[in-house]
C-alpha cells in the first residue's frame, strides 16, 4: 500500500492550526490564572512576580492597562532602578531608569546595543530601510546625509518661513473664529494638524491636511495614525507571535496595517516621481524642502522615500503631544502661565527669527518640565549583540531587549528629588550674569531626544516650533479646558492625551 505523504501546503496549514490553538490555549490559561492571585509567586533579583515556565506573563496581563505605572513602581523599589522582565511569548527584557546604564547603552558601548531585528520587524513594513529602522553602515550613511541637510542654513530659513505662515495665517485665525463663536475645540487635534502640515511641508513640500476643525482628518494622516497604533500594539503584544500569525493570514489589524502602509508608500512615491519629472525637465522648482534637496543630490528613490517617511513619523506627533500636555499643565498653574505670557509678549512683538526664540527661556523650562512628566516617547529599546554587564552589574545576555524608560526616569526621586511629581519649571533655570539661563542637565538623565550617536537631529527644530507656537497662541488667547478631570496619558509609538484636550478659546486682555 502506497504511503501518504502530505503536501507542503497541508503541512503549513497543520502547523498554522497548531500555532493558533497554542496561542488560544495560552490566552485561556493566563485568563484563568489571572483570577488566582493567591498562587505562589517566585522572584529572583529585580524581577516582577513570576511563575515557572510562563515567567511574569500573568502579572504582565494583570497590569497591561497600566504598564507605565507598573514598571515605574518596580523601578522605584529596585536598588539599582533596573528590573528584569521575563515572560513566555517575549524575549528577556531589561528595563532601566538608571542614567549610568542609559549612557552605557546609548554611548559607551553603543555598538553592542543596536535597534536589532526584533525592533526592525515591528516597524519594518512601514519604515522600511529608513534611518530610524536600520543599524550599521546603512544607518551611518543616512545619518551623515540627514545631518548635512538639517544643518543647512536654507532648510532652517524655509522651516521658519513655513512655521510663520502656518501659525500666523492659518492657526491664529482659526482660534480667532473660535473665540468669536464660543465653540469648543479639541486643541490636541489642532496641534496635531499643525505638526503634520509642518513636517509634510518641510519633508515633502506638500500640504495634505485641512485646518478646518469641522472637516475630517486627511486620509494620509489617518494612514499614519493607523500604522502607528498597530505597530505600537505589535511591540506590546502579550504573545509576540500572535501578530505574525495575523500578518501571515492577512487578517484583522494586520490587514489594516498593510492597507495603511501601502497608502503611505504610494502617496510618497507619487510625489517623488512627480518631482523627479520636474527636476529632470529643468522646470522652475522650489528646492527648499527636504525631499527636493535629497533628489537634487542624486540619491536613490527607495532610500529617499523611506528616509522621508521616517522623518514624517518622527515629527508628526511628538511636538503636538508635548505642546498639548504643556497647555494643560499651564491651565493648572496660572502663575507659570502668566510668566510665559509676559515673556512671550516681549519676544513675539519683535522681529522673530530662528535665533531670537532662544530668549524664551522660561517657556523652554516649562516645555522641558512638561516632557519630564509626560514624554512624547515613553520608552525606547535596543537589543544586545553579545553578553554584557551594565554599570549597575545587571547581566545582559545576547539577544536581550534592553529598554531605557524616560517616563519612569521622570518619576524617580533619586533623580529629581521628593518634589518630582510637581510641575516646577524653576528646576531647569539658573541665574547667570543677572539673567536666567537653562540649567544643563545630563542627557542620560533626561533622554527625551535620545542621546549619544543617535541623538535626535531635529531636536533644535522641535524646540523652535514648540516655543513659537505656544508663545504665539498664549500671547493672544486664553485656553480654558472644559473638563476638570485629569487627562489620561496613552502611550503608543508617540504618547497622546486620551480623548484630546477640549478647550474654550477667549481673546486675552491687553
Amino acid at each position: 500500500m502506497a504511503s501518504f505523504t502530505p503536501s507542503p501546503i497541508t503541512l503549513n496549514l497543520l502547523l498554522l492550526c497548531f500555532l493558533l490553538l497554542s496561542v488560544l490555549l495560552l490566552y485561556l490559561v493566563v485568563a484563568v490564572l489571572s483570577t488566582f492571585p493567591q498562587l505562589p509567586r517566585f522572584s529572583s533579583g529585580h524581577k516582577p512576580p513570576s511563575y515557572p515556565v510562563i515567567g511574569c506573563l500573568i502579572s504582565y496581563c494583570q497590569n497591561r492597562t497600566r504598564l507605565l505605572d507598573w514598571y515605574t513602581q518596580m523601578l522605584k523599589e529596585s536598588a539599582t532602578n533596573t528590573i528584569v522582565v521575563h515572560r513566555l511569548g517575549a524575549r528577556r527584557t531589561i528595563v532601566t531608569a538608571n542614567p549610568e546604564n542609559v549612557e552605557y547603552i546609548l554611548k559607551t558601548n553603543f555598538n553592542n546595543f543596536p535597534k536589532g531585528k526584533p525592533f526592525t520587524e515591528v516597524l519594518g513594513d512601514l519604515l522600511g530601510c529608513g534611518i530610524f529602522n536600520v543599524d550599521g553602515e546603512l544607518w551611518r550613511a543616512q545619518r551623515k546625509l540627514a545631518s548635512h541637510e538639517f544643518t543647512a542654513k536654507s532648510i532652517r530659513e524655509y522651516f521658519m518661513l513655513t512655521l510663520k505662515e502656518e501659525v500666523g495665517k492659518q492657526l491664529l485665525p482659526v482660534l480667532e473664529r473660535l473665540a468669536e463663536t464660543g465653540d469648543v475645540v479639541d486643541l490636541q487635534e489642532l496641534l496635531r494638524r499643525l505638526a503634520f502640515k509642518m513636517i509634510c511641508k518641510v519633508s515633502l513640500g506638500t500640504d495634505p491636511c485641512s485646518w478646518d476643525p469641522s472637516l475630517p482628518v486627511a486620509d494620509l494622516a489617518k494612514a499614519f495614525d493607523m500604522a502607528s497604533e498597530i505597530c505600537a500594539k505589535r511591540g506590546a503584544a502579550s504573545v509576540f507571535i500572535a501578530w505574525k500569525i495575523k500578518r501571515w493570514l492577512g487578517i484583522g489589524s494586520e490587514r489594516k496595517l498593510k492597507d495603511a502602509f501601502e497608502q503611505i508608500h504610494s502617496y510618497v512615491s507619487e510625489i517623488v516621481a512627480s518631482k523627479r519629472k520636474i527636476i529632470e525637465g529643468g522646470h522652475n522648482h522650489n528646492s527648499e524642502d527636504f525631499l527636493s534637496r535629497l533628489m537634487l543630490a542624486g540619491h536613490k528613490e527607495v532610500i529617499i522615500r523611506d528616509l522621508v517617511i521616517n522623518f514624517i513619523m518622527a515629527g508628526k506627533d511628538t511636538t503636538s503631544a508635548a505642546m498639548t500636555w504643556l497647555f494643560w499643565l499651564l491651565s493648572c498653574h496660572p502663575n507659570a502661565q502668566r510668566e510665559v505670557v509676559q515673556e512671550a509678549k516681549q519676544v513675539i512683538e519683535r522681529m522673530v527669527d530662528y535665533e531670537s526664540l532662544a530668549d524664551l527661556v522660561f517657556l523652554e523650562a516649562c516645555l522641558r518640565e512638561s516632557m519630564r512628566l509626560y514624554p512624547p516617547v515613553v520608552w525606547d529599546s535596543k537589543h544586545a549583540m553579545t553578553d554584557d554587564t551594565l554599570p549597575d552589574k545587571t547581566a545582559v545576555r545576547s539577544g536581550d531587549r534592553v529598554t531605557y524608560f524616560p517616563y519612569g526616569m521622570g518619576r524617580m526621586e533619586a533623580l529629581w528629588g521628593k518634589d518630582w511629581s510637581e510641575f516646577k519649571p524653576e528646576r531647569w533655570l539658573l541665574q547667570h550674569d543677572k539673567r536666567r539661563v537653562i540649567r544643563k542637565v545630563c542627557p542620560y538623565k533626561f533622554p527625551i531626544f535620545q542621546a549619544g550617536p543617535r541623538v535626535c537631529l531635529g531636536k533644535k527644530m522641535a524646540f523652535i516650533q514648540m516655543k513659537y507656537v505656544v508663545a504665539s497662541i498664549l500671547e493672544k488667547f486664553e485656553l480654558q479646558p472644559v473638563s476638570s478631570s485629569k487627562p489620561v496619558f496613552v502611550p503608543l509609538l508617540t504618547a497622546h492625551m486620551a480623548g484630546g484636550l477640549r478647550v474654550l478659546v477667549r481673546k486675552r486682555n491687553s
